[in-house]
């Protein structure tokens, strides 16, 4: 992969970005994704240009707009990059585990302090700048919340279809449950265990509810 030749400033920011190590576009689209969601959560929307992007991911400017043209469809990427930190899916075919155990799974309500700060920095990011640039929050919406409400679905379909649940309208219980469990992580808790023990309250009434028996 092509460099800058020049070492980029050794800011705070630029440290926690690492070179990738493949050389596929595949991959090097992936990396260049959550190098530019990191860097819009540092510096939002406007402060990100796709030069410092460039930088950090230490490529060239060609090689960024030969993937990405433009801003726009790296914040596109970013929001993709992030939906994989918000649904756990696809899953393993025939995985194990009670249906409460899976929807945990695919909630992440055990995603480690790292990890939450880092989902919930973009989110306060995109809905504190959208109002800003109204693009962002059609973006979101397009490719964040209709698209993991789409998988979700698409998910509780398929565990219909084995038995593994009852439900008529698997678009209306990904909404449902997308409802319930992104509500309960807005601010308010006194606690991390509060409310991981509310989101699983959540997901326990909604597999009884669901249940074949």
């Amino acid at each position: 992969m092509a460099e800058l030749e020049e070492k980029p400033q050794e800011t705070d920011t630029a440290r926690k970005r690492g070179r990738p190590k493949t050389h596929s576009d595949d991959e090097r689209r992936a990396f260049i994704a959550d190098v530019a969601r990191r860097t819009f959560v540092d510096l939002g929307y406007a402060g990100t240009t796709t030069d410092i992007v460039a930088t950090y991911c230490r490529i060239s400017k060609q090689t960024l707009y030969r993937l990405f043209s433009t801003k726009s469809a790296l914040f596109l990427a970013a929001v993709a990059s992030h939906r994989q930190m918000m649904l756990a899916l696809p899953r393993p075919e025939k995985e194990e585990g009670s249906l409460q155990d899976v929807l945990e799974r695919i909630f992440m309500i055990d995603l480690d302090d790292e990890g939450y700060r880092e989902r919930e920095a973009f989110i306060h990011v995109v809905m504190r700048d959208s109002a800003r640039v109204p693009e962002l929050a059609e973006i979101l919406r397009k490719e964040g919340i209709e698209r993991s409400r789409d998988s979700l679905a698409d998910w509780l379909k398929g565990q219909a279809a084995a038995g593994r649940l009852v439900l008529d309208d698997p678009q209306s219980g990904a909404r449902m449950l997308m409802d319930m469990i992104f509500g309960g992580m807005r601010p308010g808790w006194l606690s991390r265990e509060a409310r991981r023990d509310h989101l699983r309250r959540c997901i326990r009434i909604f597999a009884r509810g669901v249940s074949p028996t």
